[in-house]
């Protein structure tokens, strides 16, 4: 964090803005510091105020408060920072080496704490074997192809197209993880890249075992002024917007719809005159494809066009809680070399339960930075179902996945009772295993027999 930092400094111009840091902020990532930001500031020498973002929080409410506190005369030198040393640790682990982090009182805590309203994740998911967030994207990339009618095999082939292209633009990128360039058939699945939950194989997923950092200054003009900060280094919010409304996945009654972004998109484009979709430059948050899929669908971008300047974090890098971070980094190079064009920076928390979208440029705003809220609008939008435990009868499958806890695969399936409630059914059945792998199951009628025993009439 403190190389990232003082790297953003020396990119200004100024390592005096560290010390002149009124306010240091983080977001939690799988360190266990209780406050690193009071690290930060001591190490700088900065009388700075602390602020810690648990799991949840999404990563574009950073920037907006940020800016917000600035615009608004609170703060005038903010810093905020993300970083992991994740695979640092696990190869220590590996190697049977004990690493030393720095020493902190553990009683220390941040001036300020951002918690998320509630749990991403419903009990019922973790209890059927969904507490990892590929078997939940999985889930909702399963019912974007029930509905737009397409085949398995073709799905497929669309995903893995999709990430080969992901994957070409981190090899031309020098801050990606992974430079490889795996191409369409590799990504697809094979003996190097194993399923992880259908049709997800280990490559289109998150890559979080890295060790990354990202830090940022952000000042108001007349303080870039006062300190000699060259203008060609400036670059400027224009809006954020977030939508914090959280429902878990089994609750949603569309999981092939994240009406969160859409609403987003519209404030932003409302605040700014500039649609997502019409943005020069996008950097759309990629855990999984249909994270990318959902956002292209519910902000209008238009199929074919590029949406990631980073390669995205199955090979950029994607660090547990800062990739948004990461992904304001390259968004500020590639705009200082396209200077006046339009760049946007997503986020999302938890299992696409909470969106973030923000819009930059190095030319300032036609009017005051917004930072706005959609969790209203999205409510309005978004409607919810009622989720028991365990339920027996006719039902049909909403959507579903195969998760892989070792060789053999686990239909996970989302299933809507006859009587109304949803619930979850797991079942290890080998021939409805290899079914749900090979041919559309989402809208199958079956039969619920227990949480774990499902049968096609």
């Amino acid at each position: 964090m403190i190389a990232a930092l003082e790297g953003a400094a020396d990119d200004a111009g100024n390592r005096d803005l560290l010390r002149r840091a009124t306010s240091v902020r983080a977001p939690r990532g799988f360190w266990s510091y209780p406050d690193p930001c009071r690290l930060i500031a001591e190490r700088f020498g900065a009388a700075a105020r602390t602020e810690v973002g648990e799991i949840g929080v999404l990563q574009t409410t950073f920037f907006g408060r940020a800016a917000s506190d600035i615009a608004a005369g609170r703060d005038d030198v903010v810093l905020f920072v993300g970083a992991e040393a994740r695979h640092r640790k696990r190869t220590a682990t590996k190697l049977g080496i004990d690493v030393a982090n720095t020493e902190q009182d553990p009683a220390a805590q941040p001036d300020e704490v951002l918690r998320p309203a509630r749990d991403v994740l419903h009990g019922l998911e973790i209890a059927r074997g969904l507490a990892m967030p590929v078997g939940q994207y999985a889930m909702i990339e399963n019912a974007l192809r029930a509905a737009d009618g397409m085949s398995v095999d073709a799905h497929r082939d669309e995903l893995a197209a999709l990430y080969a292209d992901f994957a070409a633009v981190a090899a031309d990128y020098p801050g990606a993880w992974n430079r490889t360039a795996p191409d369409a058939a590799t990504i697809r699945g094979d003996a190097s890249n194993r399923m992880l939950a259908f049709p997800y194989t280990a490559l289109h997923t998150s890559q979080w075992n890295v060790d990354q950092a990202a830090g940022f200054v952000m000042t108001s003009v007349a303080t870039a002024r006062a300190m000699g900060i060259a203008e060609e280094r400036w670059v400027f919010p224009h809006a954020v917007v977030d939508s914090n409304l959280m429902l878990a996945l089994c609750e949603r009654r569309d999981p092939e719809r994240c009406a969160g972004f859409a609403a987003a998109a519209r404030r932003i484009e409302e605040h700014t005159g500039v649609a997502v979709g019409d943005a020069d430059h996008l950097e759309l948050y990629s855990c999984f494809p249909s994270a990318v899929r959902l956002q292209m669908r519910e902000m209008n971008v238009p199929a074919g066009r590029e949406v990631t300047v980073t390669g995205g974090m199955a090979f950029a890098g994607g660090p547990l809680n800062h990739f948004a971070f990461q992904a304001l980094a390259r968004m500020t190079q590639i705009l200082r070399d396209d200077h006046g064009s339009t760049g946007v920076v997503t986020a999302v928390s938890g299992v696409l339960t909470k969106q973030g979208v923000s819009l930059w440029s190095t030319e300032p705003p036609r009017g005051a930075f917004h930072f706005g809220d959609a969790s209203e609008d999205t409510a309005r939008e978004s409607a919810s179902v009622e989720v028991v435990e365990e339920a027996r009868g006719d039902a049909t499958i909403v959507t579903y996945t195969v998760v892989y806890p070792g060789e053999a695969g686990v239909l996970v399936a989302l299933v809507e009772m006859d009587t109304g409630p949803r619930t979850i059914v797991a079942t290890a059945d080998p021939e409805l295993v290899q079914r749900a792998v090979s041919e559309e199951m989402c809208g199958v009628r079956v039969v619920a027999e227990s949480a774990e025993q499902l049968r096609v009439p």
